[in-house]
């Protein structure tokens, strides 16, 4: 029953993605779905829920994207949620979003943080790594006497405004912070230690908030910011948690002291892994030791969310400092099918729909990957977005109407 229902699925791709999506001759669309283990439960149950969540009988479904640089910038995985939104028409929403530029690094398009304060950042990787980390596989940490802080949604968020915010944070009792006086603003706050963040629900939305934070005394150091949450909640949308850190390898998230903590709190749908580039580019690079990584990382997961869908998806094909086609790729491609049969989860092969070895060189060519063919172009992680909702748009259509 199983290998039936996968494979009408894969028909219905082959057919359907390549008049979904702006063609590209080097895409391989008659690839672009999703492989499963004789087990997809998790898969048929998300499917089940976004049929409920069509019908406006769920108010949300949340969805993790865990990885690196492809991921810190946002694009991708907005994308994903754009088309999530075009096809679902959605009136509400929401995002995870850290404060990256409080961290001095790069933002997602659909997000900013501003302060007037001195932070220092925390990082899953290289020189930058120390602890405590958040989901997001960073932190920020500030010992200012007085200072503000706060988000705001840009012109290219999916959302205008949010009523509920969530601010993820170390409960210090030397520090307090409240919403700055300058809104005018009533709110209801709840907080939830238990849970790792202070709730504000607000009497109407806005589209940025501050808060005003002052050290107490100087009995204890830090004041620890993890990130955000903010919510359109009074009607029906997707929440997405975009979740990178730049240089990230499969191993970094297991180094985060609140993954599974702050993952628990969103109740995620799906879970989308794109981790692997970085440890491809690594000269001492084990397959082995790669798998064990997922190995632990999907454990972890499934730990605070057993029923979730998590897909995997292939290392996308790149160069090793410009000059040589990367081979390690096709190892980790093997891995993700080996992953997806011990853990019942999806791959998306993505390395093989970019047209597999050495295929970051025409996307390059046609404005869709950087110079560094690594990394992509706006356009590039737009065209990712795309493909991957196609891929599993059209095995959710397939599976509803088979189950009906």
């Amino acid at each position: 029953m199983r290998f039936i229902l996968y494979l009408f699925t894969f028909l219905f791709s082959i057919r359907g993605t390549a008049q979904e999506t702006t063609p590209y001759p080097f895409v391989q669309y008659d690839l672009n779905h999703l492989y499963f283990s004789k087990d997809s439960s998790s898969f048929l149950n998300l499917y089940a829920r976004l049929d409920s969540f069509s019908k406006n009988s769920i108010k949300e479904l949340s969805i993790a994207h865990i990885g690196g640089s492809h991921v810190q910038g946002g694009t991708w995985s907005n994308s994903f949620l754009n088309e999530l939104n075009n096809e679902f028409k959605p009136a509400g929403g929401g995002y995870f979003i850290f404060p990256y530029k409080l961290a001095k690094t790069n933002s997602p398009p659909y997000a900013t943080s501003f302060s007037n304060g001195s932070w220092k950042k925390c990082r899953c990787v290289g020189k930058e790594f120390c602890l405590p980390l958040g989901m997001c596989g960073m932190s920020i940490t500030s010992n200012d006497s007085s200072n503000y802080f706060g988000v705001a949604l840009t012109a290219r968020s999916l959302i205008k405004g949010f009523n509920s915010i969530k601010v993820y944070h170390n409960f210090n009792a030397t520090f307090e912070f409240t919403i700055s006086s300058r809104h005018n603003l009533k709110a209801v706050r709840f907080d939830k230690k238990d849970q790792g963040y202070t709730q504000f629900d607000l009497e109407m939305p806005v589209d940025s908030l501050s808060f005003d934070l002052v050290r107490k005394d100087t009995a204890q150091k830090d004041f620890i910011l993890y990130g955000f949450g903010v919510e359109s909640n009074l009607a029906n949308g997707f929440y997405l948690a975009a979740l990178g850190a730049n240089g990230a390898s499969s191993g970094s998230f297991l180094r985060c002291t609140y993954f599974a903590e702050q993952l628990k709190t969103i109740k995620p749908d799906l879970v989308i892994i794109s981790l692997g580039v970085n440890d491809t580019q690594a000269k001492d690079f084990d397959k082995e030791n790669y798998i064990e990584h997922y190995d632990s990382l999907i454990l972890k997961i499934k730990e605070v969310a057993p029923d979730v869908a998590i897909l995997l998806t292939t290392t996308t094909d790149n160069f090793i400092r410009r000059r040589t086609a990367n081979k390690r790729t096709v190892k980790t491609k093997d891995a993700m099918f080996e992953l997806m049969e011990r853990h019942n989860v999806g791959v998306w092969d993505l390395y093989s729909v970019m047209g597999g070895f050495k295929s970051i060189l025409k996307w390059q060519k046609a404005g869709l990957a950087g110079k560094d063919r690594v990394h992509f172009s706006p356009k590039g992680y737009i065209v990712l977005g795309k493909l991957m909702f196609d891929a599993l748009n059209y095995s959710y259509h397939n599976n509803i109407k088979t189950n009906k």
